[in-house]
């Protein structure tokens, strides 16, 4: 499989840092490319309306949103530290291809979805800072894809650089805006503690929380972090894990420092002059100046916005092309990646703009975060099952205590996003002129997610048994065979698949045929990326299995038996036949684990589609 982001794989080396802050020094980078999604323009309506509406009651809220963000990005980042794996790759060889193709078209409109605000965000900031207009500003967007191409030859660390320069201008414009706000630092600290108003402000509450986590920023970082070369050696693993946490968590808590300042920024203005239903960022830029009493405020206001949108759209770009490069493992040139990505998000922009008109920019902004929501879960359970996994962990999976903290924020994170979904196809459907149009194709599709959902949260459950089978055999195996050559055959092919079928079907062979036959144990690799690239392959699951299967030649060879092993990939009921008819076998034997009905659905049936395909006697035996 090819390497993540392969121009930029491994680019900086951290190795030759010699004092402990330059070390630290060398590693900071890839969290400020993930913080600009958490104070991206999407981000921006939910904070003006918590703020106008509520004042600093829901600054909680915001912190909350925070600690769960550096949760689940640590998590993200810890996967691509230890596996060398971005989460698309990661699910990639862990799901079929029908399931990764579903993933990947959600997360490529997830993308397109995220680029639309961040499209519309900068266009708002051109207009009210120079006052071009929507349109125009939206097709300026398209020289972002240049400016990314250039910065990403120069290389990550210049590109970081970029980045940070952006973060910092939106720092400080809010940093200003706060002292021409003046906000009640009481209040401001009263709202740290946790209280809910009444239903609205539960509402806006979901919103900040739903619009917390970007699907794209999980892809992102567990890439980001592997530009990093360091010593793989399990102290060096470790040292890296801590230096990226730090990472994050100064980079989320800028995020934080922003969105912050945003609500506050609208409690000090809006909530205090009694504008309570301010939520567009047009009327909030507006109102600063004569609010504020200095014409510097809308000024920043702007800046701060244009700014959030480029550094906001640099990184979604960067992380469709991650998607696509893990998902489908297709590379294209970089270029014709990143504009076909700003095209799926500018020409809806532009189309819907100039059939509705310029105040139609809020409810895009809305819908872009409804796409978003839809998506979400199908990134969080995955990351969350992927970094609990022994066994692709290596001895870094994360503890129990972490685990559950991680089920317990995806949890409020989909059941919020859900509800947000759910509200806003019911407005839809009681706001529509011909509903049974949406009865007929939103629904269904809603509920086909759902279902794709509930699918991928259990499925690791289903299959768990197997894997800790897998994980410590053989050294719990033991062989209670019979010595008795009833049926001296010459060569014995034995399949095998490290479950408990293995010790009756190996015994049953050594009943046929004794010390004085030979052996081959085979097995078979069934990752997605063992389907694709056959014995090409290099994958975890694939070592695993090798070194599982050398350790039963080993045991058996020590009790006298002539054993050898063969590897298969993909399908099963393909690459056995295939390696017995190129042998020279005189029969098969396989164990069966006693399945019927919804586990032939969920594990197929081998035995049924194999026994057509080979020359040779097949010698069934049932666990």
């Amino acid at each position: 499989m090819s390497k993540s982001l392969e121009e930029v794989n491994q680019s900086i080396p951290t190795e030759n840092k010699k004092t402990g802050f330059r070390k630290i020094l060398a590693f900071l980078g890839p969290a400020y490319l993930i913080s600009v999604g958490y104070m991206d323009p999407g981000n921006w309506a939910t904070d003006i309306a918590g703020g106008s509406q509520f004042g600093y009651t829901l600054i909680w809220v915001l912190l909350m949103s925070n600690l769960m963000a550096l949760l689940l990005q640590s998590l993200s980042a810890r996967l691509g530290i230890v596996t060398q794996r971005d989460l698309a790759q990661a699910s990639r060889e862990t799901y079929s291809p029908f399931i990764n193709y579903i993933l990947y078209f959600l997360a490529e409109i997830a993308i397109a979805a995220c680029d639309l605000a961040e499209v519309l965000g900068m266009a708002i900031g051109l207009n009210l800072l120079f006052g071009i207009s929507l349109i125009q500003g939206v097709m300026i967007t398209v020289l972002d894809t240049f400016l990314l191409l250039f910065l990403i030859n120069k290389g990550i660390r210049k590109m970081e650089a970029f980045i940070i320069a952006l973060v910092m201008i939106i720092g400080f414009s809010f940093l200003f805006e706060m002292i021409f706000a003046q906000p009640e630092v009481g209040q401001v600290i009263k709202g740290l503690i946790p209280s809910i108003p009444n239903n609205a402000a539960l509402y806006i509450a979901i919103g900040i929380i739903g619009a917390t986590v970007m699907p794209h920023n999980l892809y992102l970082h567990s890439s980001l972090v592997q530009t990093r070369k360091f010593d793989r050696s399990e102290s060096g693993i470790k040292q890296a894990l801590k230096y990226n946490f730090i990472d994050s968590t100064i980079a989320l808590n800028l995020a934080f420092f922003v969105n912050a300042a945003i609500l506050i920024l609208a409690a000090a203005t809006f909530y205090k002059n009694g504008l309570f239903q301010i939520a567009e960022i047009q009327d909030a830029h507006q109102l600063l100046a004569p609010l504020l009493g200095s014409k510097w405020a809308p000024i920043l206001f702007a800046v701060a916005l244009i700014a959030a949108g480029q550094s906001s759209t640099i990184t979604g770009t960067l992380a469709g092309q991650i998607i696509m490069e893990g998902y489908l493992n297709l590379r294209i040139q970089p270029w014709v990646r990143r504009i076909i990505t700003r095209l799926i998000a500018i020409v809806p922009a532009v189309i819907v703009i100039s059939v509705f008109g310029e105040g139609i920019t809020g409810k895009m902004l809305i819908l872009s975060q409804v796409i978003l929501s839809l998506q979400l879960g199908f990134a969080i359970i995955p990351l969350i099952h992927f970094v609990s996994d022994k066994t692709k962990m290596k001895g870094f999976e994360i503890s129990k205590t972490t685990q559950i903290a991680s089920w317990i924020v995806a949890l409020i994170i989909v059941s919020l996003n859900a509800k947000l979904v759910f509200d806003e196809i019911k407005g839809w459907i009681q706001t529509s002129e011909n509903p049974m149009v949406l009865w007929v194709t939103v629904v269904p599709l809603a509920i086909g997610f759902l279902i794709l959902l509930l699918y991928i949260v259990f499925k690791p459950f289903i299959t768990k048994a197997k894997h800790e089978i897998q994980n410590h055999l053989p050294h719990n195996f033991e062989l209670n065979f019979s010595q008795a050559e009833t049926y001296n055959k010459k060569h014995i092919a034995v399949s095998v698949d490290f479950s408990d079928a293995d010790e009756i079907a190996i015994n049953s062979a050594f009943e046929l045929g004794g010390k004085g036959a030979k052996y081959t144990l085979i097995h078979v690799v069934e990752t997605v990326g063992a389907m694709f690239y056959g014995g090409n392959i290099d994958d975890h699951e694939t070592t695993i299995d090798e070194k599982l299967l050398l350790e039963y030649k080993e045991i058996l060879n020590n009790k006298g038996f002539k054993v050898e092993v063969k590897l298969g990939f993909g399908k099963p009921n393909k690459a056995i036949p295939k390696i017995v008819n190129d042998g020279d076998f005189d029969i098969l034997v396989m164990g069966t684990h006693g399945h019927t009905g919804l586990k032939d659905i969920l594990f197929g049936t081998t035995v049924d589609k194999l026994r057509h395909k080979i020359s040779i006697p097949l010698f069934i035996v049932k666990n």
